[in-house]
């Protein structure tokens, strides 16, 4: 008796690694509530940096918003091992975000002001590489998904990049509030202009 082979359909295929990008991302997500937990719980065991805490609702946003974009993957005919692997790989530079915005441990740093200021070469570094692997993430999409977006995104990515190089070597404090302001406000008119419904 002939064994049949079943197709498997690329709307198959999509779910599964769905599932795969939710844990990783479950877990950075996890990561930030944990640490503003354990700042609820013991508000004055180590001294605030309201910079710090906005970027950690920047990168939860960024969490979250990435878990709503990536429905367009949806719309891939053709999946390899290797755009599986870099969907994976995207989502780990995001959990790593995540790890670096609350260590495992505070013993060695004043607060979170000079934790963050220590680490702000690999936070920015990673959130950098965050935009490179967007343009990516996007093509994979098809040209009409990446021309959705226009002259802004050619604009917005390099600019985006260009700011969190600057802030690995600026240490000024005017900058990195000024940035940070920046980011959460047009983070946020980024995602309501374009990702408000998935189509």
């Amino acid at each position: 008796m002939a064994v049949q082979e079943t197709a498997v359909s690329a709307h198959d295929v999509f779910p599964h690694i769905r599932i795969v990008m939710g844990m990783v991302i479950g877990l950075g997500v996890t990561r930030l509530l944990s640490g503003v937990a354990r700042i609820v719980q013991h508000p004055r065991q180590f001294k605030l940096y309201p910079v710090h805490l906005a970027w950690v609702a920047s990168v939860l946003l960024l969490l979250v918003h990435f878990w709503w974009w990536e429905f367009g993957l949806y719309h891939i005919q053709t999946w390899t091992f290797g755009i599986y692997l870099f969907l994976i790989g995207y989502a780990i530079v995001l959990f790593l975000l995540c790890a670096l915005l609350f260590p495992d441990s505070m013993q060695d740093y004043q607060g979170y002001e000079d934790y963050f200021y220590s680490r702000r070469g690999w936070f920015f570094g990673l959130l950098a590489s965050t935009y490179v692997l967007d343009i990516i993430d996007t093509l994979l999409k098809g040209e009409a998904h990446f021309a959705h977006f226009g002259n802004e995104y050619l604009i917005r990515t390099p600019v985006f990049v260009a700011l969190c190089v600057a802030a690995i070597y600026v240490r000024d404090r005017r900058f990195h509030v000024a940035f940070v302001l920046f980011a959460l406000v047009y983070q946020g008119w980024w995602i309501l202009r374009l990702f408000d419904n998935i189509t």
